[in-house]
């Protein structure tokens, strides 16, 4: 586990947004696909997001507990990961990837990761 200073200053250290989510039963992967790739291309609209991984679990762990599809993207720093969660389009295919979630919000989680420079 890498350990060291945190900075909590907004704006000045990268961010790694990581989603995990749980589709509902009978979502089609092409469907997960879709919505993947146009949030990837949210990449083209917002300055300082670098880039988006994401697709489904291959843990041998099987720890999952049900969130089998996930990712990451990562941003230069807050303001720029902040200028994503406020992007319209953002906005929009966050309400259609809830729509498509087992239990709506309750099937999402989000975690944002400060990532040191060092």
């Amino acid at each position: 586990m890498k350990s060291g200073k945190v900075n909590l200053h907004k704006g000045t250290v990268m961010i790694r947004h990581i989603v995990l989510v749980k589709f509902q039963p009978g979502i089609k992967q092409d469907e997960i696909n879709s919505l993947f790739d146009a949030l990837a291309n949210l990449g083209t609209l917002i300055p300082g997001m670098r880039g988006f991984d994401g697709g489904i679990s291959v843990s041998p762990e099987k720890l999952e507990q049900g969130f089998r599809h996930g990712f990451c993207i990562d941003f230069d720093d807050a303001t720029a990961r902040d200028a994503y969660l406020e992007h319209p389009e953002h906005q929009k295919l966050g309400g259609q990837l809830v729509g498509m979630l087992d239990g709506g919000l309750s099937g999402l989680v989000v975690f944002d990761l400060s990532l040191n420079s060092h």
